[in-house]
Parts: C-alpha cells; sequence; structure tokens
C-alpha cells in the first residue's frame, strides 16, 4: 500500500528561487530511487508573506520510505536544504482521508472519489442504523447524530475508506494503455 508523506519548510528570506530550483533538481535525480512513486512542491500563493514550502512525496511502502530517507542521495539533499531553509522541516505521514485517493500520477476524477465514498459511507450507515438505531433512539436527537458521525468518520478513516481505496485502486488509478501497431 503506498505511503504518502508531506514536508513543510520555511525558506530563508531572499532563497526562493534557489530552493525551488535546488528542490526540482532534487526530484528529478530522486525519482531513480527505487519505491518512489511521485513528488510534488507546494509554493505559498503569490503575493503571499509565507515562505512555508510544503513537499508530497509518495512511496511504493514503508520499506522504500525508510530506505530513502536513509539513502546518501536524501542526506545530501538534507545538507543542501538546511543552507536555504530556516528551522527544521516537519515531516508528517498521511493517514484517512487526506491519502485516500492521493494517487502516484494523477488523482482520480471527482466522479469516482464521490462513488467510492459512497460505496463506504453507504454500508456503515446501514450497518450503524440496523445495529445501534434501538440503543441510540434512546439519546436526544443532537447527540444521537454526533455519536453515529463519529462512529462513521472514524470507520471511514481507519476501515473502510483505505480497504475501499485499495479493493478500487485499479479502477480509481488505471494504467494508460498503449497502443499496439500493427507491423
Amino acid at each position: 500500500m503506498p505511503i504518502h508523506i508531506a514536508i513543510s519548510r520555511r525558506v530563508r528570506p531572499g532563497c526562493e528561487a534557489e530552493f525551488q530550483a535546488a528542490l526540482r533538481e532534487f526530484f528529478r535525480v530522486s525519482f531513480a530511487h527505487s519505491g518512489v512513486w511521485g513528488a510534488s512542491m507546494l509554493t505559498p500563493p503569490p503575493g503571499s508573506d509565507s515562505r512555508e514550502y510544503g513537499i508530497l512525496r509518495t512511496f511504493a511502502g514503508e520499506t522504500e520510505r525508510d530506505a530513502f530517507y536513509e539513502s546518501p542521495m536524501f542526506k545530501a539533499w538534507e545538507e543542501r536544504a538546511r543552507t536555504l531553509t530556516e528551522g527544521e522541516p516537519v515531516y508528517r505521514q498521511l493517514h484517512g482521508l487526506e491519502a485516500w485517493f492521493r494517487a502516484p500520477r494523477n488523482p482520480p476524477p471527482r466522479w469516482k472519489m464521490a462513488v467510492a465514498t459512497l460505496l463506504g459511507v453507504y454500508p456503515v450507515s446501514l450497518l450503524i442504523g440496523v445495529v445501534l438505531s434501538p440503543a441510540l433512539r434512546q439519546l436526544p436527537l443532537a447527540l444521537n447524530l454526533f455519536v453515529v458521525s463519529a462512529i462513521i468518520v472514524g470507520l471511514l478513516t481507519w476501515v473502510v475508506m483505505p480497504l475501499v481505496a485499495r479493493l478500487l485502486h485499479g479502477w480509481l488509478n488505471p494504467q494508460p494503455q498503449t497502443k499496439e501497431r500493427n507491423a
């Protein structure tokens, strides 16, 4: 199962263009590392005072992620990046909602994400309605809906949507078809 990492860095004033160029070059080199499925740079909006840059990186799995971050190539990048940034980078593995539909290349169309989400929400809400409804009817409506919503969100985030995304991966992220030529 793919692993998605979000990294944020604060770039030193006046080093923004140099950081972007260095990061683009590092992206190019890093794609040769086994198990790196993708990377994206998130820049502050034009005219913003922010110097926070984001990096989204996707790996084939934990082993590939760990090998990448232990590699000499990454250690060299870290040394270079430290000259252009302030403070320590913040690394966060994406889970649940933010990672359900993160694809190595292009995200699936919205309608496919909506169908996949419906396929996750419907059985969970049906199960809760059948199993817990009698007990929840005793609660005031606002509390009843809060409990139901919390259960649905929890199950979707940690159980159902990761499973749905894995089961529908080929449909959500089809591989480009190559056309064969007749010889």
